[in-house]
């Protein structure tokens, strides 16, 4: 059977009937632009405030986006994902504030969830972290700008170095998928070159250090084909998350204010072109590249299935994976596990006050106007029409 993200009954099978409608007002908020953009200005100058407003975030767009401040609150989470057949992939959503103190610790919690993952053999789960988490930005652009460092920047250089490694050597040991975020163009090529450097040490027997790699830049389909070339030369299996970006706004901004050409892709449509692309080179070098599919978009996944039907390759390969976020996309995850695929979850955690910044950014794209919330209320709704559920719409 092909595949059919209109199936909401497997979409929302998870949901209990009141979970469902709660779900539902959530994104009906989040689909009026007027009355989010309100709600997000209200809960930043309410927690800047300090009023008591934790309980209101937590039981509202937290629970929605959130699989809760810790490990052990979001297990309920990772065990329906696991009985639905769907992965985990934990997100310690805590952003570092570029002081040394918070990197050691960090980095030293993303380690302890590979441990934890590692003891905990019960669920199927995997980690992911930004080297921003572990590198002060200024110092990431600096070694991006190929800027001379003083000796102070390059012994905390040689710290970053040492804690990516002390978390990816961990993931090795574990035997845990370690999946590195993309992030803003003027600090990518440090980034780059650490992730680079991980998985030249860490891949060589099977992916377990994945590269992120945006494509609504215009110059990632030859990086990455750059990378199958050098995971060749060097003897390591090359890893890849194919995303199309997160940063595209602030991008153009800062190419427009500081006058040098925006690394962003002209339209969407050459964006979509670029994605088909890099999904149709790791296909035809399936058994060297590792792919994680990590994509909302409905066309990107149909086109997956195609290309496998086409290319005679099972959709049970090992180096074929596909994600969404907690919250977002549960037609396209629970219809692709279903099918067989190899879906996964990207779990965020974390204290409410400290993911304030990542649940702003989901409350952006939900409420942008080609954003996720308009798709997401049709198929709630028909859900809850499916069930008979006496609500209003």
């Amino acid at each position: 059977m092909p595949l059919n993200f209109d199936n909401t009954e497997i979409a929302f099978s998870y949901l209990s009937n009141r979970e469902l409608i709660k779900e539902y007002y959530i994104f009906k908020i989040l689909n009026q632009p007027g009355l989010s953009k309100l709600g997000k200005s209200f809960t930043m100058k309410a927690f800047d405030l300090g009023l008591p407003i934790t309980g209101l975030v937590k039981d509202t767009i937290f629970d929605a986006f959130v699989g809760g401040e810790t490990i052990e609150e979001s297990e309920p989470e990772i065990g329906m994902l696991q009985d639905n057949n769907v992965g985990t992939i934990l997100d310690y959503g805590v952003e570092a504030k570029n002081d040394e103190k918070q990197l050691n610790g960090i980095a030293g919690h993303i380690e302890s969830i590979v441990r934890q993952v590692y003891r905990d053999q019960q669920y199927h789960v995997n980690a992911c972290a930004k080297i921003s988490a572990f590198a002060n930005n200024e110092l990431l652009e600096k070694v991006s700008n190929k800027t001379t460092l003083t000796a102070e920047e390059n012994e905390l250089w040689e710290r970053v170095l040492a804690r990516t490694n002390t978390v990816c050597a961990a993931a090795h040991e574990c035997n845990v998928a370690l999946y590195l975020d993309a992030e803003e163009s003027w600090i990518q090529p440090a980034i780059d070159l650490i992730v680079e450097t991980m998985m030249e040490r860490y891949n060589t027997e099977k992916p377990i250090i994945f590269q992120t790699v945006q494509l609504y830049r215009h110059d990632r389909l030859d990086y990455l084909k750059t990378l199958h070339t050098t995971a060749k030369d060097k003897g390591y299996i090359l890893a890849v998350k194919l995303v199309r970006g997160a940063y595209m706004e602030k991008e153009r901004e800062r190419a427009k204010e500081l006058g040098y050409k925006s690394p962003i892709q002209p339209d969407k449509a050459a964006t979509d072109s670029d994605y088909n692309r890099a999904v149709e080179y790791c296909l035809e070098h399936i058994d060297e590249i590792c792919m994680c599919l990590a994509t909302h978009n409905e066309e990107s996944n149909y086109f997956l299935e195609e290309l496998l039907q086409h290319q005679g390759i099972s959709k049970h390969h090992p180096h074929i994976i596909t994600a969404q976020l907690f919250g977002m996309g549960d037609h396209i995850t629970f219809n692709m596990a279903a099918d067989g695929y190899h879906a996964v979850k990207y779990l965020p955690y974390g204290p409410v006050k400290e993911l304030l910044p990542y649940l702003l950014r989901r409350a952006n794209e939900n409420s942008s106007v080609d954003g996720q919330a308009s798709r997401e209320l049709s198929l709630l709704k028909k859900e809850i029409k499916r069930r008979k559920l006496k609500v209003f719409l």
